[in-house]
């Protein structure tokens, strides 16, 4: 008998509260959430589906791709006070408890060095192909 070897989708869930919160944060997104999101939609990224305002858990990230287990914050002004600086450090230590990264730039990092934070995506990227094994190899 032939082994299955597709890999399942690892099942996220959410609190439904959250998510007419997420579609209002889609409809009203920053200038810089929006430029990002230029450059991660319709799978530009190397093929994977990022997703944006996605509601996790108790939580909402900014974008977010399943299939790398990959989140994605945009900081700005306000993640410099200590309360809202708190509250990502908890968001990041519930997101890396369900296996997600989380990857963090500064409105001013994607705004003027856009660059570089796409390498870092990139980065990301060839590194979880690198070290995950392919549906042909599992099971080998």
């Amino acid at each position: 008998m032939c082994e299955n070897t597709i890999k399942k989708r690892k099942i996220i869930v959410y609190n439904p509260k959250l998510k007419e919160y997420a579609r209002e944060l889609r409809n009203n997104a920053t200038e810089v959430e929006i430029y990002l999101w230029l450059k991660l939609k319709g799978k530009q990224m190397y093929g994977y589906d990022f997703h944006r305002q996605k509601p996790i858990d108790n939580y909402i990230l900014d974008f977010f791709c399943q299939e790398l287990m990959l989140g994605i914050e945009v900081d700005g002004y306000s993640h410099e006070l200590v309360e809202v600086y708190k509250k990502d450090v908890a968001k990041e230590k519930r997101m890396n408890e369900l296996d997600i990264t989380i990857l963090r730039f500064t409105d001013n990092q994607v705004k003027n060095d856009m660059e570089n934070v796409l390498r870092a995506i990139e980065y990301y990227i060839f590194n979880f192909e690198r070290h995950t094994p392919s549906p042909s190899q599992e099971g080998n």
